[in-house]
């Protein structure tokens, strides 16, 4: 069987390239079809396979600007020829699904969101905070990225999405099913750990969705000690709001951001996420979550007030400084309640070789399913 990985860019390592590093396991002969490759960016076990990419890896100012090349994404993702593959496996939040698919080869995509872009998070991206340019060139485009959206969706014999908050999202937009298989936290990257040096912790792109502005503003209200691992086009906005007992640490290799978390005192989550690997990467280190409690978070942690046994956190219910300050001051009430052990025994229901089999496992039997038909 020769299969064909598809990825939407590889520019960094974060949930999406760590799911997209157990394909390369399962399929190590397989070539890597992406839009555009950082070397260097991503994880030796995705660097030494073959990558294919786009005509955009060729474009002057790319690796700085990529995302300002949206409305070419479906074109160059469409330019790819994948003649002679039996199935493709795409790992998709923007266009990777819409890859073009010879008869008689199965597509599989693991979906992370149908395109954030232009559906549930357009605001954050093109609305106020914008360029000139984004905020006035979208209305135009965006209908017609939102229309190959979904006319693509016809391509992919399976879905699979990371959370039932996505899936519910596959359904309303793509009028299809998806099957649930959830992202993995590979648990043997970070230790046990009781330590605690009294700083909250972020772990997180600084983009507008993130909501990280919510946790600077409570850090500077409660004047407590806040770390942010992370880079984006927010974070000079961020830093000019931050009081003194900010820090900003840019992004970190994993052995650092792992101690980080084995020190910190919780993990504050205050955007909506169609999963959010990091809340499970605290709890697999002991630490619990303060969130906001929306989206993927609710399939995750447990929280204080609705805990059925051991709480893993708590949630905020208004996207508010004032929702998550309170949020903060109920944990600090109630920092007792939360084992570390417990914390840890939670997340690994969520650890790599048990997502390695899933999807292995749904991947021969669909396989076998299409052979036979």
């Amino acid at each position: 069987m020769r299969v064909a990985l598809v990825h939407d860019w590889l520019t960094g390592m974060r949930g999406g390239e760590r799911c997209l590093e157990v394909f390369c396991e399962l399929f190590p002969d397989a070539p890597l079809f992406t839009l555009l490759h950082l070397p260097g960016q991503v994880s030796p076990v995705i660097e030494r396979r073959r990558i294919v990419t786009s005509f955009l890896q060729h474009l002057p100012g790319i690796a700085a600007r990529y995302r300002s090349f949206l409305p070419l994404f479906p074109w160059a993702m469409e330019r790819f020829d994948l003649s002679g593959y039996d199935l493709i496996l795409s790992a998709s939040h923007c266009v990777a699904k819409g890859i073009g698919v010879p008869p008689g080869t199965l597509h599989v995509s693991y979906c992370f969101t149908p395109m954030r872009y232009v559906w549930d998070l357009y605001d954050d991206y093109f609305g106020e905070r914008a360029g000139w340019m984004p905020r006035h060139l979208m209305p135009l485009v965006a209908p017609a990225l939102r229309r190959w959206d979904v006319a693509t969706s016809r391509r992919v014999h399976h879905f699979v999405a990371i959370s039932s908050h996505v899936a519910e999202r596959v359904a309303r937009r793509y009028g299809r099913q998806a099957e649930v298989i959830y992202p993995p936290v590979d648990l043997s990257r970070f230790d046990l750990s009781e330590k605690n040096d009294d700083y909250y912790l972020v772990v997180s792109a600084l983009a507008p969705y993130k909501r990280v502005d919510l946790a600077v503003m409570a850090a500077n209200r409660l004047r407590r000690r806040l770390v942010i691992v992370g880079s984006g086009q927010e974070g000079k906005r961020l830093r000019a709001m931050a009081g003194p007992t900010v820090e900003f640490l840019g992004w970190r290799g994993d052995k650092e951001v792992a101690e980080l978390y084995a020190r910190c005192r919780a993990l504050l989550f205050p955007g909506v996420e169609d999963f959010g690997i990091t809340p499970l990467e605290a709890m697999a280190s002991g630490k619990p979550v303060i969130a906001f409690g929306r989206g993927g978070v609710r399939e995750t942690v447990v929280p204080l007030d609705e805990a059925q046994g051991e709480p893993t956190g708590l949630f905020f219910h208004e996207q508010t400084v004032d929702g998550l300050v309170d949020a903060i001051s109920r944990f600090e009430a109630n920092a007792d309640r939360f084992d570390p052990k417990a914390l840890r025994a939670h997340a690994s229901a969520f650890d790599r070789p048990l997502f390695k089999e899933r999807i292995g496992a749904y991947v021969a039997r669909v396989w076998e399913e299409f052979c036979r038909c």
